[in-house]
């Protein structure tokens, strides 16, 4: 899908393992080749074997709060929970080369020590994480794949939701964001035959209300600017 970045990014993985999406876009300059090369391989989670926090990050603070976000397009969203969180221990999942390039840029510049990074398949790490070792999930605004034939690349699945309550733990979150309506149907309805996961919504607007703190992103504000409303939908582990 030409133009479209992944994950925030609209990039999309399929159900079972062939990769839809861009890897990479337009060149990289020098300073973004030598952070690829350099700065990725110390803060890239382990090829194989599982994926535990602790031997992320070491031991974790009193309410350290995992937090992954899959597809996170140029970062600005998962730089923006570290700056404020800086508790918090945060995992990003990005196979598009030019935003995980972005990314390692703001954390080299800020100086960020709290994200470590997967540029591989997300749905090759998911089965890798620890049971219950996570306490949020954000996937925002993938590939919405909006023609009926292509609906079975939709990252959000149900076979992905079961993925996502395996590692989230008790009263843990999914956080998924779309500008697509149908889309933002296709999760709901999905989430809402899970055994294992609620829908928090109370109000009838709730779903039209970003989460606390929530910075926007870029492609957020062009999808708002060309008069398509968000959706964020919240799901709780059960």
């Amino acid at each position: 899908m030409p133009g479209r970045p992944t994950g925030e990014s609209r990039a999309g993985e399929a159900p079972h393992g062939a990769f839809y999406g861009r890897r990479k876009g337009k060149a990289l300059r020098k300073g973004q080749q030598d952070l690829i090369a350099t700065l990725l391989p110390r803060l890239r989670l382990p090829e194989a074997g599982p994926v535990e926090p602790e031997r992320l990050f070491g031991p974790l603070p009193d309410r350290a709060p995992v937090i992954l976000e899959i597809g996170f397009g140029g970062g600005e969203h998962l730089a923006a929970e570290a700056r404020a969180r800086p508790e918090a221990r945060l995992i990003g999942c990005e196979p598009f080369v030019n935003g995980m390039a972005k990314l390692l840029a703001t954390i080299d510049r800020e100086g960020l020590s709290n994200i470590r990074l997967w540029d591989g398949d997300a749905l090759a790490l998911l089965p890798r994480l620890a049971e219950a070792s996570l306490d949020v999930v954000y996937l925002l605004y993938p590939d919405p794949w909006p023609k009926r034939r292509q609906r079975k690349r939709r990252f959000l699945s149900d076979d992905t939701l079961a993925a996502f309550a395996r590692v989230l733990r008790p009263g843990g979150e999914l956080r998924f964001a779309t500008d697509i309506d149908d889309y933002a149907g296709w999760a709901l309805a999905r989430a809402l035959r899970s055994p294992a996961l609620a829908w928090t919504a109370e109000r009838p607007d709730d779903w039209r209300r970003p989460w606390p703190g929530w910075p926007g992103t870029r492609y957020e504000a062009k999808a708002e600017a060309e008069g398509r409303r968000p959706s964020y939908l919240t799901f709780r582990r059960t």
